[in-house]
């Protein structure tokens, strides 16, 4: 029997321009991470205020997962993807007049309708690069287009380095504050331009992708015709237990993978590295989630997705002891490490969950497991304040023998050890046997 294609040449081109959208939603995510600094200093804002950046972000993702999915059931998934890109180009280009009139929040508006289009986009396009063809290599063809995610975080990174963080006037100024207000007016107006520009270029770019997708004859599963009620299909969801816990995994991976790249600047913080310099080290890691992608979907050819995800679990799991253990660069590694093992999981676990479902099942599930992208604004939260026990520094106090900043790190530790669970258990479906608890 020969071996199932991932990818037939049917369904190619559609394949490619639907990939084309995961680089640009990592884009978005790497580029508006560094924003967070970059608005508290311009605008004179309190952490607490700027953080409404992330609140914004977050947000957008969680109010419209579910809409987003109920659309997509009564129409097709082309209409979906391009409602996203209008969206998602429609609040980037609200980036030009907010920079006009300077208002933060008009900035987080702008972010807020951007993720609305973002969420649109990634409850549609996972789970239609899943059904372009069979079941049997959907997680497969699914990691595949997922390696270009983390090739638009790390673009999104260099940008947000070199173009924005390095240009602004603001932050060569060591008491920016203390200027007169005419100068400090000048400054503010020509940095908020310098932020403005990126996501002003996003917007364009992603007009010529909508027209691309508009004008190209892309793949549609048909279905009977009859499209059952959402009180139906949800019921269905909740009595599937694979789907249920693998939300819960989704949820608690995203808040590992936010944790592991927030908190790598308090962790070099630690050992009187610079932030400058931590940055570096977040941008290796970036390189090794997307090698880690790469690898572990050429895996998957061999492993089924639930054993290899337990491993790659256990052995994230690994290097967060060592993050909390080792303390020095030795930890930092192990910290920059977990970003190769991370790689797989977002769309292994998504793969998993989904597999098996009906197509409406498909469209309203995919709802949740973008919903628990939420994991990313709650439990960096939670770690913050763990890292507050001894005080506003990140070395303050010792909690088992080691620094707060280290301790804290056993939140992840506690996210793969769920996920490697949720592995073990599901990698039987994939080998013939029953899914049970």
């Amino acid at each position: 029997m020969a071996e199932q294609k991932i990818v037939s040449k049917k369904v190619l081109l559609p394949f490619i321009l639907i990939t084309s959208l995961f680089a640009l939603w990592g884009f978005a995510n790497a580029v508006t991470d560094p924003m967070v600094q970059a608005f508290k200093k311009v605008l004179e804002l309190s952490n607490s205020q700027a953080a409404w950046v992330q609140m914004a972000f977050y947000g957008g993702y969680c109010c419209m997962a579910l809409p987003a999915a109920l659309f997509v059931r009564k129409y097709s998934y082309k209409t979906g993807v391009l409602i996203g890109l209008a969206l998602y180009a429609g609040g980037a280009l609200m980036f030009y007049p907010a920079a006009i009139t300077e208002k933060f929040w008009f900035f987080c508006l702008g972010l807020y309708v951007l993720t609305f289009g973002l969420a649109f986009l990634e409850t549609t396009a996972n789970p239609y690069i899943l059904a372009m063809g069979s079941q049997e290599t959907a997680t497969q063809r699914l990691n595949l287009a997922q390696v270009f995610n983390p090739v638009g975080l790390l673009l999104g990174l260099l940008i947000a380095q070199q173009f924005v963080l390095k240009n602004l006037q603001s932050d060569d100024i060591l008491d920016y504050a203390a200027l007169d207000t005419a100068k400090k007016a000048l400054i503010r107006t020509s940095d908020l331009m310098v932020i403005r520009d990126p996501y002003v270029i996003l917007g364009l770019v992603i007009i010529a992708v909508f027209v691309l997708i508009l004008v190209n004859k892309m793949p549609q599963a048909k279905g009977d015709g009859k499209i059952p009620s959402l009180k139906e299909t949800s019921n269905a969801l909740f009595h599937k237990p694979k789907y249920v816990l693998g939300v819960l995994a989704q949820v608690l991976y995203v808040g590992a993978q936010i944790m592991c790249w927030t908190y790598i600047y308090q962790y070099a913080e630690a050992i009187g590295m610079t932030s400058d310099t931590a940055a570096n080290y977040q941008f290796v890691a970036f390189v090794f989630f997307l090698v880690g992608r790469a690898i572990g979907t050429y895996m998957l050819r061999f492993i089924s997705p639930g054993k290899l995800l337990m491993w790659f679990a256990v052995l994230a799991g690994a290097c967060a002891l060592g993050t909390i253990f080792i303390e020095g660069h030795l930890g930092l590694y192990s910290l920059v490490g977990i970003s190769f093992f991370m790689s797989l999981m977002f769309p292994t676990i998504y793969g998993i969950s989904l597999h098996g479902l009906t197509e409406e099942e498909s469209k309203l599930g995919a709802a949740g497991l973008v919903m628990a992208i939420v994991g990313g604004a709650l439990m960096p939260k939670i770690q913050g304040m763990i890292i507050d026990v001894g005080g506003n520094g990140v070395a303050d106090t010792k909690l088992l023998g080691v620094s707060e900043v280290n301790f804290s790190f056993l939140l992840p530790l506690c996210c793969f050890v769920y996920i490697a669970w949720f592995g073990l258990k599901t990698k039987n479906q994939f080998e013939g046997q029953e899914w049970e608890i």
